[in-house]
């Protein structure tokens, strides 16, 4: 039999509306807020004026006229209703605005316009779907709130809408849909049923808004101009990510204007935001004219592919909602020159011997760079040459040492992930600037000294050349949603504790829902039921699974990552369709919302334990 395991996280899957934002500072939550009472006194063009003035987008003529519409509606809707109102509330987890957000009584209404349409389409009510997730999860005055999403389809015909509540148990209406003429109506009927107290408009306002954006939202948000402590947790762990984040900054100009050559080594426990870190960095310096041209790098293929389609299609969005043309190809060219593949850089270092065009080189995962053994193998059996002899971290420095002014690489180090045989750990960058680069300053986390990193006994001490600093680790998860306590789950079902694992298994089914079933298409049908909006579904399995071909799952079949993460629900090789699988190699770095781990069969176990290895994202 076939043992499935189903787990969920939310994330969501949409883009954004408006164009480049500001690289610099936190952006204003919202356009425009003001009590219904006085929203409904104001003339629709000082209300306008106000958005305006506020918008740090290119006006278009369309947007200025959705607007209008939108207050004109609203103005009628909402007479004799007291509440507050926020128009174009920011969601920058996910890169995107929202239309309008009412606090009316002891409701969060999630308001997303589609002006001039006559159709309900599934894709708007996806989107105003997500837009309400969003808020209930990651949002900390919305937790506990009754949320009423509402797609507004202005010329749509009247539909009788029956208010019903998804079987999540967290308060929240499936989306409502409405035209402009009985919004005020459909308003009503969610009050009439609604209780509790009332919520204080600028108490929901001050409210933490704590995300937890997968790496392709991180990605994106980053690359349309959001800075990284948007995106990420406000509580002690964003401002760990932001000052981290700050401090390779500084180091890096530090070294630019002193004409240096340095070396930072970024620690972090599993989840805590290093490639966030890495993103960051490489997002403010992507422009090839910036004297701080930087490059990010990893050696995950999947992992590249996804975030360079990913990038390239936002951009083209992006572009294209401001009204200028950019074609596929162009966006692709640029997203690559600054995200690539480590062996992709390695290899035109190899084929020319002059500088890197980038002066800062950010390697994610370095840990898993190759030993000297595996890169003198792979170079003798790939590019013919019979005497390397240097390990990749020590080739790597060379082609950023090649510059005659300054150069920075930034290793941005995970403990214990090493996977693949020959990855040499963080011990062979050490080993190389000890030995063949001194003249590098050296930038380390005091952790780099804990076992899971496997520095060796070559972890530097303090010295001239050598400066440890706190702020170079990354001490707190932000992968916490939902999931804080299934690590210890699964190290209790491996360790076969029944005892503890029954209760951890309780303890994490409040936050984290999960099914043991042996029918597959059981399976399927509990991921379809629990999935809401865009949260995306998908089959795991370990890629040694090959027993699962009598389900018709064959492990070695081809599966695009690309179009597994990227596609929509209604294209046939997404992971939405639940028929292509992905294994351990496709998905690392990458998430999915809601997952079914299919378990090898096991004759000793019957894969009643087996299947629980992997949960989630």
């Amino acid at each position: 039999m076939t043992a499935a395991v189903l787990g969920s996280l939310h994330a969501g899957r949409v883009t954004s509306k408006a164009g480049r934002s500001r690289r610099h500072g936190r952006m204003k939550r919202y356009f425009y807020s003001s009590s219904i009472k006085q929203f409904l006194g104001q003339d629709a063009n000082a209300v306008l004026g106000t958005l305006a003035a506020n918008n740090p987008f290119t006006l278009e003529i369309t947007q200025k006229a959705a607007w209008l519409e939108q207050i004109c509606i609203l103005q009628t809707a909402l007479r004799g209703i007291e509440g507050q109102l926020y128009f174009e509330y920011s969601i920058p987890r996910m890169g995107r605005r929202i239309d309008a957000v009412l606090i009316i009584g002891p409701v969060v209404f999630v308001l997303e316009f589609k002006v001039g349409k006559d159709t309900f389409y599934v894709s708007d009510s996806d989107q105003v779907c997500d837009y309400a997730l969003d808020l209930k999860h990651f949002h900390e005055s919305s937790h506990a709130r009754l949320i009423a999403p509402i797609l507004v389809a202005t010329d749509a015909p009247d539909i009788d809408n029956s208010i019903e509540f998804y079987n999540h148990q967290d308060n929240m209406i499936v989306p409502l849909r409405c035209n402009s003429g009985n919004l005020e109506k459909t308003i009503a009927s969610v009050s009439e049923l609604a209780t509790g107290e009332p919520i204080e408009p600028s108490v929901w306002e001050a409210g933490r808004y704590s995300p937890t954006p997968t790496i392709v939202e991180a990605a994106m948000a980053l690359y349309g101009g959001h800075n990284v402590v948007e995106i990420s947790r406000s509580d002690a762990g964003a401002t760990n990510l932001g000052v981290t984040s700050e401090r390779v900054a500084e180091i890096i100009e530090q070294t630019s204007a002193n004409k240096e050559k340095a070396i930072c080594f970024v620690t972090g426990v599993p989840g805590a935001g290093k490639t966030l870190v890495g993103l960051d960095i490489a997002t403010k310096h992507f422009d090839a004219e910036s004297s701080l041209y930087s490059v990010f790098l990893s050696g995950n293929g999947p992992l590249v592919a996804v975030l360079h389609e990913a990038l390239a299609r936002d951009e083209v969005r992006r572009e294209r909602e401001r009204g200028e043309k950019l074609s596929k190809g162009k966006a692709l060219s640029k997203v690559k020159a600054f995200i690539q593949n480590v062996h992709h850089f390695r290899d035109e270092c190899l084929s020319d011997p002059r500088p890197p065009i980038e002066h800062v080189a950010l390697f994610d995962e370095a840990q898993r760079a190759w030993n000297l053994q595996q890169t003198a193998n792979f170079m003798k059996r790939k590019k013919g040459i019979a005497d390397f002899s240097a390990s990749e971290p020590e080739f790597l420095i060379s082609c950023l040492d090649r510059h005659q002014d300054w150069a920075v690489i930034v290793c941005l180090v995970g403990g214990g992930q090493e996977i693949n045989t020959g990855e040499a750990g963080i011990k062979a960058w050490m080993e190389a600037v000890e030995t063949k680069y001194p003249h590098w300053k050296v930038y380390i986390s005091p952790r780099l000294t804990d076992s899971e990193f496997d520095a060796g006994g070559l972890a530097f001490g303090p010295t001239g050349n050598v400066r440890h600093d706190e702020k170079l680790h990354l001490g707190v998860s932000m992968r916490s949603f939902r999931a804080e306590k299934v690590s210890q789950l699964v190290k209790d079902l491996l360790d076969l504790d029944i005892a503890s694992a029954r209760g951890g298994l309780l303890d994490c089914s409040k936050k984290y829902p999960m099914a043991l079933t042996r029918d597959i298409d059981t399976a399927k049908s509990w991921l379809r039921e629990k999935a809401r909006g865009t949260e995306r579904t998908g089959i795991v399995v370990s890629s040694q699974a090959e027993r699962l071909r009598p389900q018709g799952i064959h492990v070695k079949a081809p599966m695009n990552p690309v179009h597994w993460f990227l596609g929509g629900k209604e294209d046939v090789r997404s992971s939405y369709y639940l028929e292509d699988v992905a294994t351990e190699f496709h998905v690392q770095g990458l998430e999915v919302d809601w997952a079914c781990r299919l378990g090898r069969r096991f004759e000793d176990y019957a894969g009643r334990l087996a299947a629980l290895v992997v949960l989630g994202r």
